[in-house]
């Protein structure tokens, strides 16, 4: 119980890509990038191992954006432990598309989900363990994620044999999200109208923010069927958690489900932060999830 993972990214080095900036450019081109690439990614595994991580992830270090078979296969190469991936979700890929061709919303959402679901068997094929959609769309388009955004993403996922999941969180900690939550009130409940459509879907895990978050806690309750992913640890601060203050999240989801049905996660990618409060974040998570189990 309490397996420890991530929702996303991790900091590239700075002999990779421009530290501290999402989206960061390349410091290299051609082969050297290549290469550098590949070190990084074993690099971000091997800090992920040591932070005591039980599924890690390549961290999206070879990528500015989401992911190709060939890092699968270097960081699948790069561990033993379960690997995840994680893909952008068709509602939130199209979001992000001008639509010239289709003229429909989502007759396009449905056409790049037939495209997500290919690139999703090759990871699947690659050994990659858990494949995770991310689609913070969700907390955007309430009613249009119940209607075809969960059906869309369910066409993603269709005929995986690995684990499926759902990321849906409020963004990284920058400056624009950061705004955009301050407008959202004191209780953000915009998970409560699209876990319910989740909790009859085929997606096996959802990934929800929890700390330091506005979230009700309560709407955990809402996905009865799911393993939660429970984000224990802030990315829009700075500041790296306590190991009791990740147990205190962990119990705190222990209200709402049961034991075997939580993982600890954090509530978003870490792209954005230095090397060391991203690592440091991820050992205070994984001594969390260890101090938690003790006091079961």
């Amino acid at each position: 119980m309490f397996e420890t993972t991530l929702a996303g990214s991790l900091p590239k080095p700075s002999w990779l890509a421009t530290p501290n900036v999402l989206w960061a450019p390349w410091t290299l081109t051609g082969t050297p990038l290549q290469e550098a690439k590949e070190d990084a990614t074993a690099l971000a595994i091997r800090r992920q191992e040591e932070a005591g991580i039980d599924i890690v992830s390549d961290g999206e270090q070879a990528r500015q954006h989401f992911v190709h078979e060939r890092e699968a296969r270097v960081a699948r190469a790069a561990t033993a432990r379960k690997l995840k991936f994680t893909l952008p979700g068709p509602m939130t890929l199209i979001d992000t598309l001008a639509d010239g061709y289709y003229g429909d919303r989502v007759k396009m959402a449905f056409a790049f989900a037939e495209l997500l679901n290919q690139e999703a068997k090759d990871l699947e094929k690659a050994g990659i363990d858990v494949i995770q959609f991310d689609e913070p769309a969700f907390n955007v388009y309430l009613n249009e994620t119940v209607d075809w955004g969960v059906p869309a993403l369910e066409k993603a996922a269709e005929g995986l044999k690995c684990t499926t999941a759902v990321h849906i969180c409020y963004g990284y900690g920058i400056e624009a999200n950061i705004k955009w939550k301050e407008s959202l009130g004191e209780s953000w409940r915009q998970y409560e109208e699209t876990f319910p459509a989740l909790d009859r879907s085929k997606i096996q895990q959802v990934s929800l923010e929890c700390r330091n978050s506005h979230v009700p806690p309560e709407l955990m309750t809402l996905l009865k069927n799911k393993t939660l992913l429970v984000g224990a640890i802030d990315v829009a601060s700075d500041r790296i958690e306590t190991p009791e203050q990740v147990a205190a999240t962990l119990k705190l989801a222990l209200k709402f489900a049961e034991p075997e049905r939580i993982q600890a996660c954090t509530n978003c990618g870490m792209a954005p932060m230095t090397l060391a409060v991203a690592y440091g974040k991820l050992r205070a998570l994984a001594q969390g999830a260890a101090l938690a189990r003790k006091t079961l």
